[in-house]
Order: C-alpha cells, then sequence, then structure tokens
C-alpha cells in the first residue's frame, strides 16, 4: 500500500498528516507559531519558524506512523501540500532565508495604496482579469510594500537576488534546496497580479503594482500525473516527489468532493471561507464576491470558483481567551454559550481586521451591541459564536444572488466544526441542513488526493468521495421568522460597525 504525506500550512499552525489509499488518517503532529503584531492592523509570521514547525511535524508524523503502524518512509508515495493563502514571502534566492517577516492576509497596513488604487479607476481592470476585489488581503500590494519598504529589497530584486512567493511557493523552494521556484494555479489566483483567464501573470498588473516578473514563481497545474512540477524532497531521507500543491480553501473544496457545478462547502478556521464550484468557467457575475481558481489537474480544463471570505472566524473564539480572559480555552466556548438560551439580544460584530464578502470595508471595526446590565459573560461568548454564523449566511446569500443557484445543503469542515452548537445555530440561520464529515481534515485530505492522483494512488475521485462518511447533518430547528428577525438584527449592526466613508460611497 501506497501513503500520502499532507502538509498543511495554516495561518496559526502547521500540521502534517498521513493518509492511507483510503483516505484514513494513519498519523498526524501539529505545532503552532507566533502570531506578530508590530502595529495595529500589522500581521506577521516569521517564515524560518513556519518552516522549522513543519519539517518538525512532518518528521514527527513520520515517526509515528513507524511506531505505531510499521509504516516505514519508503513507502510514502507522494507528498501534498496546502498553505494560508495571500500570505507573501520575500527571501535570499542563494541562501533561502527571508529578508523579512511573512506579511499575513490578514495584513492591513496596504489600504492607503489600495485606496488610491480604487480612486485611480484600476476596479474593474483588477476585478475583470483576477476575480479579486481591490483590497489589502490580496498579495500583489503586500509585494509592493515590501520592495517599498524593506532597505535595498528594490536594489537586490533588480540584481536578482530575491524572490517572491507565497507560502507554498517558499516551502517548496525551501523542501527542493532551491531547485524550484513555483505555484499552483489556485494560490496564484489570490494575488491580485493573475489572470485567470489566460493562466499567466498579467504584465499590466505587475506594472501597477510594480512588482517585476522575474520575482515570481512559475505557475503550473495543481498536479499532473503525467509530469511532476513541483520537484522532489529529501528532506524525509529518501527521495519523494511533490506531488499536489493548492491553496488550503481550494483545497478544502477538492477534499470535500465538490467536484460537481453548485457543490458547495464552508470552512470553519481563523476565518470562514464559502466556495462554490462553478464549472469550467469563471462566473462574470459574482458581485461582492471573489471568482478564484478552484483546480487544474494536468492539461486538463481549468475548474473555477465563487468565494466569499470571513476574516473572523474562529479567531473571535481566540481572541475572547487571549485579549480579554472571559474564557479560558476555546474548548469550553460551547459550554459557556450552552449556559443561556440565547445571546440576550447582544450582537457581536468582529470587524477586527474589517469587513470581508460581501461588504469589503477594510476600515470598518468592531463592535458589541446590546448590552444591558443583565449582560454576562455567557451573552458575549454566545453572540461572538452567533458571529461566526451570521457572516456565513451573509456570504450564503451573496452566493445565491450571483449564482442563482440556491443552496440545499451546506458542507462544513475545519476546526471549529466540532462545536455542535455553532453548526446548529448556522442550519438555524441558514436554513438549510448543514452536513459534517466524520473527517474533518478536508483541506490535508485535498491536498493528500491531489499528490495521490500524481501518484497513482487515488485513480477514482468520485468512489473516493462515497467512502467518506458523515457525522451529523444539523437540520434547522427555528421558524424562519425567527431567523430572518435575528439576521435583520445583525445587519444593523453590521451598518453600525462600518466606516463613515463606506456607508457614504455605498
Amino acid at each position: 500500500m501506497k501513503f500520502i504525506l499532507a502538509i498543511d500550512q495554516g495561518t496559526s499552525s502547521s500540521r502534517a498528516i498521513i493518509f492511507d489509499e483510503s483516505a484514513k488518517i494513519i498519523a498526524s503532529a501539529q505545532r503552532p507559531h507566533r502570531q506578530i503584531y508590530p502595529q495595529p492592523g500589522w500581521v506577521e509570521h516569521d517564515a524560518s519558524e513556519i518552516v522549522e514547525n513543519q519539517l518538525d511535524v512532518a518528521r514527527e508524523a513520520i515517526r509515528i506512523a513507524k511506531s505505531s503502524h510499521g509504516i516505514d518512509v519508503h513507502s510514502i508515495a507522494s507528498v501534498g501540500l496546502t498553505n494560508q493563502r495571500e500570505t507573501v514571502v520575500l527571501w535570499d534566492r542563494k541562501t533561502g532565508l527571508p529578508v523579512h517577516h511573512a506579511i499575513v492576509w490578514q495584513d492591513r497596513r496596504t489600504q492607503p495604496q489600495c485606496h488610491q488604487l480604487t480612486r485611480d479607476g484600476f476596479a474593474y481592470r483588477i476585478k475583470s482579469a483576477t476575480g479579486l476585489v481591490i483590497d489589502p488581503y490580496f498579495s500583489g500590494s503586500k509585494m509592493r510594500w515590501m520592495l517599498d519598504n524593506i532597505p535595498g529589497a528594490r536594489e537586490r530584486a533588480g540584481r536578482g537576488e530575491l524572490a517572491f512567493g507565497t507560502i507554498d511557493s517558499f516551502l517548496i523552494f525551501r523542501l527542493t534546496d532551491g531547485r524550484k521556484h513555483v505555484t499552483d494555479v489556485s494560490n496564484a489566483s489570490r494575488t491580485m497580479l493573475f489572470n485567470i483567464h489566460r493562466l499567466d501573470w498579467d504584465d499590466e498588473l505587475l506594472q501597477i503594482f510594480d512588482v517585476p516578473r522575474e520575482l515570481l514563481p512559475e505557475v503550473v497545474s495543481s498536479c499532473d500525473p503525467n509530469e511532476n512540477r513541483f520537484g522532489e524532497t529529501r528532506a524525509f531521507g529518501p527521495s519523494i516527489q511533490i506531488g499536489g500543491v493548492a491553496g488550503d480553501q481550494q483545497a478544502a473544496l477538492f477534499g470535500q468532493c465538490c467536484f460537481a457545478p453548485g457543490q458547495a462547502k464552508t470552512t470553519y478556521g481563523t476565518g470562514c471561507f464559502m466556495l462554490m464550484n462553478v464549472g469550467e468557467r469563471p462566473s462574470s457575475e459574482t458581485g461582492r464576491l471573489l471568482s478564484t481558481i478552484a483546480w487544474r489537474v494536468g492539461s486538463e480544463a481549468t475548474h473555477y470558483a465563487v468565494e466569499g471570505s470571513v476574516f473572523v472566524g474562529g479567531a473571535v473564539i481566540q481572541w475572547l481567551r487571549d485579549e480579554l480572559g472571559i474564557i479560558r480555552s476555546s474548548d469550553e466556548a460551547e459550554a459557556i454559550a450552552r449556559s443561556v438560551p440565547d445571546s440576550g439580544g447582544v450582537m457581536f460584530v468582529p470587524a477586527f481586521a474589517g469587513l470581508g464578502a460581501p461588504v469589503w470595508d477594510a476600515e470598518a471595526r468592531g463592535l458589541i451591541t446590546g448590552i444591558t446590565r443583565g449582560t454576562n459573560r455567557a451573552h458575549i461568548v454566545r453572540a461572538a459564536l452567533d458571529s461566526i454564523a451570521l457572516q456565513v449566511c451573509d456570504v450564503a446569500d451573496a452566493m445565491r444572488d450571483a449564482s442563482a443557484i440556491r443552496l440545499t445543503e451546506m458542507r462544513v469542515d475545519g476546526g471549529a466544526v466540532v462545536n455542535d452548537l455553532l453548526m446548529q445555530r448556522q442550519a438555524d440561520l441558514l436554513g438549510v441542513p448543514v452536513v459534517r464529515p466524520k473527517m474533518i481534515e478536508t483541506t490535508a485530505l485535498g491536498a493528500a488526493m491531489l499528490a495521490g492522483m500524481s501518484a497513482g494512488c487515488f485513480r477514482d475521485l468520485r468512489q473516493l468521495g462515497q467512502r467518506i462518511a458523515i457525522d451529523r447533518i444539523f437540520e434547522p430547528s427555528i421558524s424562519r421568522d425567527q431567523a430572518i428577525s435575528e439576521r435583520e438584527t445583525w445587519r444593523r449592526a453590521v451598518e453600525r460597525a462600518r466606516s463613515v466613508q463606506h456607508v457614504a460611497s455605498s
């Protein structure tokens, strides 16, 4: 039997999971990394720490597989890689070391630059070529900031000494000892520099952002059964091919087996990300949602998705724990929230990094409304959980309007879906069943499936999808009138959180 090592590099931690050919987890390991906040609105990671952690957890997973199942590293046929998207690394081509902390997708430092791009009339050009709205969330403005603000960066870049990439590209560079500077189409489509129609870097956008093409990685398919495009790694002993790569949300869509147009999933992690497969042509009418590349296998047709991104999902629970201290651990949030029948009229808009889809107001700020003398911490925790579900509802509505497809169910994955109350509230407010699989590591599974296709392990993906067991289906338990009333209260709270200039322009 062959095995696949999935590398899952996330916003708050790095993990490694070994799957067998039936998509069963054999071994796993995980380690968090530091979140660095140099200034308000700035979020950075130490990319060297991420590489070290990722290698350590992969080696630990391999050790566990050997000790518990007798699986030798030589039985690993391929490595699949999935990653936090939009986060940017600039590194020295010779040493492979970053020249600055990675700028994380949550970072808002380039908001003035993005405002200027909008004022200069580039919104339509960027949306039509990339499927994205102008926002600091994406990689292009971060790249320009690095070149303009890191001492000597532009000069060194001009001499060919530096390389840009999202986390996948940086990890591949390090895993292959600098032999491969590549990324896949799904990650490239998140940079605001990649033309999703021509499947190439867009020269006009590169000029607008002042990012030299020579700094950017080669863009290849997410996997290719006929050609090894990502290289091989000897980081774990024997030479193993890197067989598949996809951004984390696209990997989750693949891992949830959403292969047909109209199938959708939401991943609940630090943020929440809803994607719907729209087939082999990008959607032209997405409104305030994003059109993005889902995946490409070899030379087959590219698959596209419509996406809505919620910046603060599970991160709101982390904030209650780390900053307010009103819960000791994320695990106790559900029990505390269940101690009250509802939020007591409290609404929590966690716009810590602005608001994502469908509002896209980078200057919105968080607020809590409806507080009375009787409000206690359980109401705040309950309102925080509700805020996750309510934001996903807004995205689902926008997706329905953009696609003319009404959801009949929502497939879910990610760490936060273990919270039964959150999943029930999601079903209640959305008004459709929420389907949770037994194996919620679908992001890593998607990467493993892509890598397994390259290695010949997974030949029939639809048959594989039928083996993925459902853990629970959450059915709506409140009336639509009640759900509509709650969502109307939420909308009023969101309006209060929005920036004055954004409200004036809308």
